[in-house]
């Protein structure tokens, strides 16, 4: 693949099959941006697990402190007072039968769906529509909740889900290229902590097999994963 003078030029500050500390990861991110927008940061994770497996899938949810820097935009599925708490929280979309039927007719224009567990008869309708669009709530994220105050709180501060793929492979946004070093450093830091908390009992040997953060238009820096330690 053909790359610009730019690309070109910000890939030589990288040293090929370096592992960069997760601080000096964030600070290269930064430099090597050279687009005009505020461009995305995200990481890909190489795990050393077998999704084959169902005891070896690796999925889960985890805020991150600074946020993904992008809005966020949510349908909360709720009746009465959860209507109510939903609206208060700052949900964009909250109902009932008639989002049910908005989603039924194609519309998915959200990023997150929240729904109380007396719903999800209801919601459960929608799984066709919503389950390869990554929107089905389920109580293992959190958007199947009570308590959708938090559940929406949550995610507009920054909460993002994270899954392994068939290849072993787990892609997240940490960030934006406007954000500091040193917040990107810490959302880096927090989805590695994360996913080592997520560790299968039944994988073996080396866990984190490799690890990369990029900007959308920049190269990617290969970050070392022992420079994170798990949090106690």
């Amino acid at each position: 693949m053909a790359h610009g003078k730019k690309y070109t030029q910000s890939a030589t500050l990288v040293q090929a099959m370096k592992e960069y500390t997760v601080p000096e990861a964030a600070d290269l991110v930064k430099k090597m941006a050279t687009a005009k927008f505020d461009e995305s940061v995200d990481m890909s994770i190489r795990l050393g697990v077998d999704p084959r497996h169902a005891e070896q899938q690796v999925r889960g949810a985890v805020v991150l402190p600074h946020g993904t820097g992008k809005t966020v935009r949510i349908l909360v599925f709720a009746r009465g007072d959860r209507d109510r708490d939903a609206r208060a929280a700052g949900a964009d979309y909250v109902g009932a039968e008639d989002y049910v039927t908005k989603v039924q007719e194609g519309w998915t224009d959200v990023d997150v769906i929240i729904a109380t567990p007396d719903m999800m008869a209801l919601v459960g309708r929608l799984g066709r529509v919503l389950g390869p669009r990554g929107l089905m709530p389920n109580p293992k994220l959190g958007t199947v909740t009570e308590d959708v105050t938090r559940a929406v709180r949550e995610a507009k501060a920054g909460k993002i889900e994270y899954r392994v793929d068939k290849a072993g492979n787990v892609h997240a946004p940490v960030g934006k290229v406007s954000f500091s070093k040193e917040n990107l450093a810490e959302n880096m830091t927090v989805l590695i902590q994360e996913l080592l908390r997520a560790k299968p009992s039944s994988s073996k040997g080396r866990y984190i097999l490799s690890a990369f953060v990029s900007s959308t238009m920049g190269p990617s820096v290969r970050v070392d994963p022992n420079s994170v330690t798990l949090a106690t």
